[in-house]
């Protein structure tokens, strides 16, 4: 599903009403009838205050009014403005509700004593809001969020931005929100997600065409798509058919990275995973494996990697494997930046650069590490959370902490961005993980848990992605598959060990029944 600007809407809007010819009030009608008929489904006729701004959110809320007035709810309509600031739509709105003798009452600054107990219905501001609510619009925000009350927004909770989930000052904190055409990215960023409540999307007319342009370039992943790009399992396969990938990482101190990631392959369906190590550790790793094979590389004695792993780690994936996973515990120093920096160049399979890998190109001064990303011999895709985001865009470490709130400000558009500027595939892990592909196409991932915060949540990652994509899939399907498998491990196990206790080795055991969820839940 595809997801918009506040302004992409604005222009689906604008083109169903003038290409088209659907009038603006029939949109409204339909738009209120659809949230009106969310509420009935939900609550017993009750009291209810609907709070309408003067524009056509308002005259959105006046006719969810009207429906839920005309099925026995006992309605009072706050408008905040005056009659002569109503838009010509909410004035004739205002008209007919009046004329049902709909108690309607002019009166911004609303307090709580005002709302009662009462069903509220936040029609205030729209997806047009680009400003800080402020003054007594501000302080009616506050009333509706001072005590536990269902609120149901309509198209959007006032107060959040539209385009990325910014509170503008005060929002309203909803229970749920119903929305039109197609969700905005504020419905699915936090802050805004956390004051969205339960999303509904209603279609009230708008051509299928328009809602589906290639010129929107922002989707919500879906749980059925991604069903389908499940690998198949043929009953005359083999694990030749299934894979080899080869996991680079791990260095003194860090030999966990390297085992989850592997692992997390094994368990996505693998055929075969080879874990290239520092060849000084291989005693240690030689204890833990079980079905992963190894592969020691050159270090320098004491765990580190060596720059002479670079052919080793070329040679190899060559002649035996179809993806590598490079960085998971790898160690960040002037060798790793180098075999990073050849890998990416010379390697003929694609590569998934995570972890220490990252931070090994982040040492590049940033045009150099632009121009080794976008001169890859084979596609390359990179697993960022926000703090190694920040040291891939920026060349200053004292920046790192103000490039982190302009990521954490607009995720979708940073993920794009770079992603486009460096021609590889990105995944920018966090709440929501946002993946973009070389175009600048991104998706958003709806499947997570707060579970997931703990350490070596990464590398399981690393290692589904890269078993997806040795597998057969290209590596944007793997991508945005492997993100919502990951998601659904840590969901899974959050019911099963609690948002506490939840470790990284959980989000393993759980790749199984996340992949039957997928095939049969």
């Amino acid at each position: 599903m595809k997801v918009v600007t506040g302004g992409q809407m604005k222009q689906i809007d604008t083109k169903t009403i003038v290409d088209i010819g659907i009038p603006a009030m029939v949109l409204m009608e339909r738009a209120g009838v659809a949230t009106a008929g969310h509420i009935l489904e939900k609550f017993p006729p009750g009291d209810v205050c609907v709070l309408c701004g003067p524009g056509n959110n308002g005259g959105d809320g006046i006719v969810v009014a009207r429906e839920l007035f005309n099925n026995g709810f006992n309605v009072r309509v706050y408008i905040a403005s005056h009659m002569e600031g109503l838009n010509d739509d909410c004035r004739f709105q205002y008209k007919i509700a009046e004329k049902l003798g709909i108690e309607i009452i002019f009166k911004s600054n609303i307090k709580d004593s005002d709302l009662r107990d009462s069903l509220i219905v936040d029609a205030l501001f729209g997806t047009g809001l680009n400003k800080p609510v402020k003054d007594a619009i501000a302080k009616t925000i506050e009333a509706v969020n001072s005590r536990p009350r269902p609120v149901v927004s309509v198209d959007i909770p006032s107060g959040i931005s539209a385009d990325n989930g910014e509170v503008l000052g005060k929002a309203v904190r909803a229970t749920a929100t119903v929305t039109f055409g197609l969700p905005k990215r504020g419905h699915l960023l936090y802050p805004g997600k956390d004051h969205t409540g339960e999303l509904f999307v209603e279609n009230i007319g708008f051509p299928y065409q328009f809602l589906n342009s290639d010129t929107i370039h922002c989707d919500l992943v879906e749980k059925a798509f991604m069903s389908m790009l499940v690998p198949a399992r043929p009953p005359y396969a083999y694990k030749g058919n299934f894979g080899h990938v080869l996991v680079v990482g791990g260095s003194m101190g860090r030999t966990g990275a390297a085992l989850m990631s592997a692992r997390a392959s094994m368990k996505t369906g693998s055929g075969l995973v080879t874990m290239g190590v520092p060849v000084s550790l291989m005693d240690a790793y030689q204890a833990r494996v079980t079905e992963e094979m190894t592969l020691p590389l050159s270090d320098k004695g004491m765990g580190n990697f060596s720059r002479k792993a670079i052919n080793e780690i070329l040679d190899f994936a060559e002649r035996r494997c179809d993806v590598i996973a490079l960085g998971p515990g790898m160690g960040v120093d002037s060798d790793t930046v180098d075999i990073v920096k050849e890998v990416i160049a010379n390697s003929t399979v694609p590569v998934v650069l995570d972890a220490d890998g990252i931070n090994s190109l982040a040492l590049l001064k940033y045009q150099e590490r632009i121009s080794a990303l976008n001169t890859s011999a084979s596609p390359v895709i990179i697993t960022p959370h926000t703090v190694e985001m920040a040291r891939m865009l920026s060349d200053v470490k004292s920046n790192i902490t103000t490039k982190c709130m302009s990521i954490e400000r607009d995720r979708i558009e940073t993920t794009s961005s770079f992603a486009a500027d460096s021609t590889v595939y990105v995944v920018l892990k966090g709440v929501p993980t946002v993946t973009a592909d070389p175009e600048g196409n991104t998706f958003i991932n709806p499947t997570g848990s707060p579970s997931m915060a703990t350490a070596g949540s990464g590398d399981v990652l690393t290692g589904i992605i890269a078993s997806l994509i040795g597998q057969g899939l290209p590596p944007l399907y793997a991508t945005i598959l492997g993100v919502y498998l990951h998601g659904l491990t840590g969901e899974i196990a959050a019911t099963k060990t609690g948002l506490h206790s939840t470790v990284a080795t959980d989000l393993i055991e759980n790749i199984s029944p996340a992949i039957s969820f997928l095939l049969n839940g």
